[in-house]
């Protein structure tokens, strides 16, 4: 997967809190046998005609702003899956003194498929939120801020997560690093592993 380090794009918003998983995919489309074709479906039981991500001025947006907790429920990749394949790159939630932007399933599925999920505390997610459909933001990784309408807002983020994130691994991926490591040590190995 791509590695990430700076996006500039739209926003869009849809500031709720407790978005479930099923919301974001529902469960009847889980049954598909291809990793394609979940952007189309994402929050298909709550799409109507004044659902916030169908706003005209929210089309092409790369960069999603959302509420608390944003991910709960029951854990599927299909969630990050169908965010990333209608269009997002980067999600951002409101992490406030008695809930996480995220819930910790989803943050380890997105992180898992490149997807960067990122928290501000409730005054810079209020002032993204503020700046409206449709604006401009850039979030930078490396720095660790968000740039909108001129104003800078820091978040914090795992240092293993960022660098992750940036030279565009998954959990297969980081552990292949370690590959000629990973050789020595089975080619000293006196333990017993069963012929294939």
């Amino acid at each position: 997967m791509a590695g990430f380090d700076k996006l500039t794009g739209k926003i869009a918003i849809y500031n709720d809190d407790n978005v479930d998983t099923d919301r974001i995919i529902p469960a009847r489309f889980l049954s598909m046998v291809s990793k394609a074709g979940y952007g189309e479906l994402a929050f298909k039981d709550v799409r109507g005609a004044d659902f916030p991500l169908d706003h005209p001025d929210a089309a092409g947006a790369e960069i999603l702003v959302v509420g608390t907790n944003f991910g709960c429920g029951s854990s599927r990749e299909h969630a990050v899956w169908a965010l990333q394949q209608a269009g997002y790159r980067a999600i951002i939630g409101r992490r406030t003194a008695t809930s996480p932007g995220f819930s910790d399933i989803f943050r380890q599925n997105a992180a898992n498929c490149g997807l960067l999920l990122v928290e501000l505390d409730e005054e810079a997610h209020r002032h993204l939120v503020e700046a409206g459909i449709g604006a401009e933001a850039t979030v930078d990784l490396p720095h660790q801020h968000i740039s909108v309408h001129g104003r800078g807002l820091p978040f914090e983020i795992d240092s293993a997560t960022k660098a992750q994130m940036m030279a565009g691994l998954d959990l297969i991926g980081t552990t292949l690093i370690y590959s000629d490591q990973i050789s020595q040590f089975e080619g000293r190995s006196t333990a017993f592993v069963p012929p294939r």
